[in-house]
């Protein structure tokens, strides 16, 4: 796991680096995965042509497909739409807890005023550069995503290593220990006999 999040961290670095290219390698895995599900889902809306849910299966495969054609078509084009769209995104939900925030007014209160505001901001500072700055936003994204998640991997795989060396150099104590004193039992069941071995002998 720690490896795999090294990777992750150089990957993240290199498209911050590179964010061009990491926007159009992402349309390119987007577009590709789009496909590939739209083809798996023709595949098991076919397989049950009988249920109720039959054209409505074909439908949703029919639309991944040629969005996947689409944006493998227009890599650009559509990173400028879904510039847009997260845009969008950001505006909106920095709207709906910067609105929730002053009328319910919870714990969180300050908590969420920031989080809708930043959000807000984040969304007016990528419109005002559309689009000319689609093909950075999404591969700066991507990037930090995949740097954030490397950092945790790399976490998580040196924690399970100190948790697997304390477990490792506990059990050896023990185990020294239970085999200690299944010699002393070994010991004390053979003084046991001692006796009884002896009286046969005289006998």
């Amino acid at each position: 796991m720690a490896l795999l999040g090294v990777l992750l961290v150089l990957a993240g670095l290199l498209g911050l680096v590179y964010t061009a290219f990491a926007t159009l390698t992402t349309m390119f895995l987007f577009g590709w995965l789009l496909l590939a599900g739209g083809v798996v889902g023709l595949l098991q809306a076919f397989q049950s042509r009988r249920s109720n849910y039959f054209w409505l299966a074909v439908i949703v495969a029919a639309i991944n497909i040629a969005a996947g054609f689409v944006i493998l078509r227009r890599p650009e084009a559509s990173a400028e739409a879904l510039t847009m769209f997260a845009a969008l995104l950001f505006l909106t939900g920095g709207v709906f807890r910067l609105v929730g925030g002053l009328v319910v007014r919870g714990t969180h209160f300050g908590l969420t005023l920031v989080q809708g505001a930043f959000g807000i901001l984040l969304g007016l500072l990528i419109l005002s550069n559309w689009p000319g700055n689609s093909l950075y936003v999404i591969g700066t994204f991507f990037s930090l995503a995949l740097l954030f998640d490397g950092l945790s991997l790399i976490a998580v795989g040196l924690g399970a290593r100190r948790i697997l060396g304390l477990v490792r150099d506990d059990g050896e104590p023990v185990a020294a220990g239970a085999a200690t004193g299944d010699r002393g039992r070994m010991r004390q069941a053979a003084e046991k006999h001692r006796p009884e071995d002896q009286e046969q002998t005289n006998i």
